[in-house]
């Protein structure tokens, strides 16, 4: 059985702005804001929610299918994430449209402006779970991340008539989602991800409290940046997992995702829950030390020494007895 990952692939434009936002800002002025802001540096990056989620599900020894469209400028982008344990056979190619970009400015003190072109990802919707549970023998879980709006109702309700059990993300689609696609995409989920704002902003667009949320998913897991995650599951005590200390920040960019793949890795080899919001930590920490949400490398001597430091030997023992690694 596989864990699919549904959502955006996407390539990342990022550029680093040595101020601040903030001093170019005025407030009474935003309805005619007009700026613009001299970087000092480009890099273009392999991204986009799902196929992030899965590269990291890859290097902790996973092999997640990867489920999105794409256009046929995808092909060195299949072959790299490929080379990294992910299998692309859920993957649909347009013929018309090229695959999504994420235009990302980042400034000295981590705040971010960006923009999204969906490009091939619209084409998403077409793709049916079925076929590629059947190619895998079942679907252990199906991750539902931001993707275009009819794909993640059309995955949703998929999971929910065919019995997958489902994780739902869908973080960026809060800004403009309604309540009614917010309550459509995570009623029924085993696990709602969010940080603290989307949190917020999912019960007052949904008009649901936080014990009718966790009424209708079965784990709810809220990441708090440096202050690190909590757990919410009914009946039980919450978890409240730290952060990893002592990193310093490069880049933001895919650190949510990197915490999603550390997680769902975690669950998925058999660790309990506070062991699983550890490697989710210790996976996003090796993500925001580097420029781009692929760029790092995940060792097992070295990702077992940083969960040692941070949770102790009997975190690093269960993960070193559970996980598989790609590289030793």
């Amino acid at each position: 059985m596989a864990i699919a990952v549904t959502g955006s692939i996407a390539t990342d434009h990022l550029m680093q702005f040595p101020g601040r936002f903030a001093d170019s800002l005025v407030v009474d002025q935003l309805d005619k804001i007009a700026l613009s802001f001299l970087v000092e540096d480009l890099e273009v990056r392999r991204g986009g929610c799902a196929a992030n989620i899965a590269f990291g599900l890859g290097s902790l020894g996973q092999r997640p299918v990867l489920v999105g469209a794409v256009g046929e400028d995808f092909v060195d982008y299949r072959s790299w994430l490929e080379r990294h344990g992910v299998d692309c056979s859920g993957v649909h190619v347009s013929l018309t449209q090229h695959t999504a970009r994420f235009i990302c400015t980042t400034d000295s003190t981590m705040a971010q402006i960006a923009s999204f072109y969906a490009g091939a990802m619209s084409e998403a919707r077409s793709i049916e779970l079925a076929p590629i549970a059947a190619r895998r023998g079942g679907l252990e879980l199906v991750v539902v991340s931001p993707n275009d709006p009819a794909a993640m109702l059309r995955h949703t309700e998929e999971c929910r008539s065919r019995g997958y059990p489902f994780a739902a993300d869908p973080s960026q689609q809060l800004a403009w989602a309604d309540g009614e696609f917010i309550r459509s995409t995570i009623d029924g989920a085993a696990y709602l991800f969010s940080n603290g704002y989307e949190a917020a902003l999912t019960e007052q667009k949904t008009g649901w409290s936080a014990a009718q949320i966790l009424g209708r998913v079965g784990t709810r897991v809220i990441t708090h940046g440096a202050d690190g995650v909590l757990l919410h599951r009914t009946g039980q005590p919450d978890i409240d997992v730290p952060a990893v200390a002592g990193v310093t920040p490069v880049d933001p960019t895919g650190v949510g995702d990197g915490f999603r793949a550390g997680f769902i890795a975690a669950v998925s080899a058999g660790l309990e829950p506070r062991r699983a919001a550890e490697v989710g930590c210790a996976l996003a920490a090796s993500v925001v030390e580097t420029t781009g949400p692929q760029e790092y490398v995940v060792s097992r001597a070295a990702f077992l020494t940083r969960v040692g430091s941070a949770y102790g030997s009997d975190s690093a023992d269960a993960v070193a007895g559970r996980l598989r690694f790609r590289r030793p």
